[in-house]
């Protein structure tokens, strides 16, 4: 147990320095500032739960990295109702550092590329929207609809531009849909205040370019590729592009494709014959989070020598599973490791 490192959940105290050790035993703490005890892992998604911390951690750890529900099933003992209950804890808890880590407007964004997943489940299909960026790998967020839609698009472009540092030139590589542009453009805009009475006029973003990459298809085979500038500089596109990117070429979607390779590989409800599709949305945007988060965080990238998230001055280390699901917010970013 480690009181240094732990600050107290009481909303009206949020003490950081005079916590002490209230019982080993039960593993508790004693804020000295207001007099409370609370336990080990109070404000982390393992609070509550009558198994082992180990056990959560164990299954939350295969679930990151793909492992089908069936398999936890039988080789610990679980009911699948708990399994989702835990998925849905892990994923909601995922959102928070998300939001909190990464959409914080931190991220050096420079290109971004985003694209829609086509996920069947069990009541119909939905569309899944992703964005990450190039340069560090990271992925920024995702969001999930019924409908390949503006809405989905501006659910995820809001979330980019809150993880976006103000004032740098951020090249956008997304496919043909029509949306992309109108839900970029309407998100990434500031007020212009003249002083003058009335709602200020709404700038884009000056250093803002997007390129649309559509592909023609005869059949299921690609035909051919065209590259369109929807708005902004190509020359200014492929400096960004040539800044972002390791090997150079043309302007392409083929980083947030790999992600969603990824996310196919770790998520099976999104393979294409999957005998597990998804039940619900939510359950299927808990693993989504719990995913892209431990793909940010706890996995080594082959090209980068580290995390997206320490590619991206995040971090300064590759997390465990068990740091993450301990994570207690930008106020305590870690609690005791057991």
């Amino acid at each position: 147990m480690r009181p240094e490192l732990v600050v107290c959940p009481n909303p009206a105290c949020g003490a950081s320095e005079r916590i002490g050790i209230h019982s080993r035993q039960e593993r508790r703490y004693r804020c000295h500032t207001c007099h409370a005890t609370f336990s080990e892992t109070k404000g982390t998604l393992l609070y509550g739960l009558h198994h082992p911390a180990w056990l959560v951690i164990v299954v939350l750890t295969l679930l990151g990295f793909g492992c089908p529900v069936p398999a936890i099933v039988a080789a610990f003992g679980l009911d699948e109702r708990t399994i989702a209950d835990w998925q849905q804890k892990a994923g909601t808890h995922a959102r928070t550092v998300q939001e909190e880590v990464v959409c914080a407007g931190h991220v050096e964004l420079g290109q971004v590329q985003a694209d829609e997943l086509y996920v069947k489940t069990q009541h119909g299909p939905v569309w899944m929207a992703t964005a990450m960026c190039v340069f560090s790998r990271l992925f920024l967020w995702g969001a999930i609809s019924a409908h390949r839609d503006e809405g989905l698009l501006t659910d995820v472009m809001q979330q980019v531009r809150a993880a976006a540092r103000r004032g740098q030139a951020i090249l956008f590589a997304v496919d043909g849909l029509a949306s992309y542009p109108t839900a970029i453009l309407k998100v990434f805009r500031d007020p212009e205040r003249t002083g003058r009475r009335g709602r200020p006029r709404l700038v884009v973003w000056a250093d803002l370019h997007i390129v649309q990459v559509v592909k023609h298809r005869t059949g299921k085979a690609v035909s051919g590729v065209t590259r369109r500038v929807a708005y902004g500089s190509a020359a200014a596109a492929q400096e960004l592009m040539a800044a972002s990117q390791v090997l150079l070429g043309v302007i392409n979607t083929a980083y947030v494709e790999r992600l969603n390779a990824t996310l196919r590989t770790w998520m099976p409800a999104l393979t294409r014959r999957s005998r597990t599709p998804a039940r619900e949305m939510a359950l299927l945007e808990a693993r989504l989070f719990w995913t892209g988060v431990v793909y940010n965080f706890c996995h080594v990238h082959t090209s980068l020598a580290g995390t997206p998230a320490m590619a991206a001055d995040l971090t300064d280390h590759i997390w465990s599973v068990e740091e993450l699901i301990r994570y207690g917010g930008p106020q305590c970013p870690l609690h005791a490791i057991l």
